[in-house]
C-alpha cells in the first residue's frame, strides 16, 4: 500500500532533460528578445543625441553668424571715424604736422 514518494524536482527536471531542444529554443528566443528591446533602447538614446547635437550645432551657428555682423559694423571705417573724433577727440594731423619716417 505504500507508494514510493515522487520528488517534484526531479520529475521536473528528468521531463526537461527529455525535451532539452525545446527548451534551448526557448532560452534563445527570450535572450533574441531581451537583445532586440536594448538594442532598441540604446537606438533611441543615440537618435535622440544626435538631435540635440544638430540643434546645439544649429544654434552655434546662428551665434556665429550674428557675430560676423557684429563685428563688420564695429569695424566699419565711419563709426571709427566719429568715435576717434568725438570720444576721443582726435582729429587729422594737418599736412604741416605730418613727419614721415623713412628706414634706410
Amino acid at each position: 500500500m505504500s507508494q514510493p514518494r515522487l520528488n517534484l524536482a526531479r520529475i521536473v527536471l528528468l521531463d526537461l532533460w527529455h525535451h532539452k531542444w525545446g527548451l534551448l529554443l526557448a532560452v534563445a528566443v527570450m535572450a533574441t528578445a531581451i537583445t532586440i528591446v536594448y538594442t532598441s533602447h540604446v537606438s533611441r538614446k543615440y537618435i535622440s543625441q544626435w538631435d540635440q547635437m544638430f540643434q546645439e550645432r544649429d544654434r552655434l551657428d546662428i551665434e556665429w553668424r550674428n557675430l560676423l555682423l557684429e563685428e563688420q559694423s564695429q569695424s566699419e571705417h565711419s563709426r571709427i571715424t566719429r568715435i576717434a573724433s568725438k570720444e576721443l577727440e582726435m582729429s587729422r594731423p594737418l599736412p604741416k604736422e605730418e613727419i614721415v619716417v623713412r628706414i634706410p
